[in-house]
């Protein structure tokens, strides 16, 4: 049962193991003035093999705004974590923080994460604190492509502070939570397949150079296994 309501909602997939998946080398990408519109759509959609693309990185990164607009490019569906835990509990998040723990919201975070993954190949938006999930991480190397959203600190607190809805930065001293988090979670994110900055520009020209790492990094995939 997944928050108490709807308790078939997560049972429609049983529990499996899966195996971690190798990976190449990690490809990043500096986002500048310069990059070029992709002409590289039909390559990426065609080298996926029916996989999703999985943006990763803490609140703040830009993985809905990016991940949506990536959706766009290359004609796929677009999912929000965070979005489909909620109306999987009926819930918000804060709710379910507040009600729950976040222990209780994480174990439902792996579970929808791995519906939504073996579903259809997606664009598709985690939390900030699902990637640190070792099964999380294993489902994600087996069935997509991982893109951490990588932002420095002042980004990321000029962006949360937008917000007053991050059940973890609820606290007297917000600054310190986020510098905690980056290093806790950063040396993790950093397993993932690609890393593209994202930095206070337009948000299409983080989408350029997501599709532009994303080719390349496919490109030496497939060379790789010629």
């Amino acid at each position: 049962m997944f928050y108490g309501i709807r308790q078939d909602f997560l049972l429609e997939l049983a529990d499996h193991h899966v195996n971690q998946a190798s990976t190449l080398n990690r490809v990043q990408t500096t986002v500048t003035d310069t990059s070029k519109p992709d002409e590289n759509v039909a390559d990426i959609l065609s080298r996926l093999n029916d996989r999703s693309i999985v943006l990763i990185g803490l609140m703040g990164a830009g993985k809905t705004t990016i991940g949506r607009r990536l959706a766009k490019k290359l004609n796929m569906p677009f999912a929000d974590a965070d979005t489909e835990i909620e109306k999987a509990a009926g819930k918000t998040v804060p709710e379910i923080f507040e009600e729950h723990g976040e222990q209780y919201f994480r174990d439902g975070e792996r579970r929808v994460i791995d519906r939504l993954l073996q579903e259809q190949p997606r664009v598709l938006a985690t939390g900030g604190g699902a990637y640190m999930n070792a099964d999380t991480r294993s489902t994600i190397a087996l069935n997509g492509i991982s893109v951490w959203l990588k932002a420095d600190f002042d980004l990321l607190m000029k962006r949360v502070r937008k917000r007053s809805n991050r059940p973890l930065l609820k606290s007297d001293d917000p600054e310190a939570v986020m510098q905690k988090l980056i290093e806790e979670r950063y040396p993790v994110y950093g397993e993932a397949n690609i890393v593209v900055e994202s930095k206070d520009v337009p948000h299409d020209q983080i989408v350029v150079a997501c599709m532009e790492t994303l080719a390349r990094h496919l490109c030496r995939e497939e060379a790789a296994h010629a």
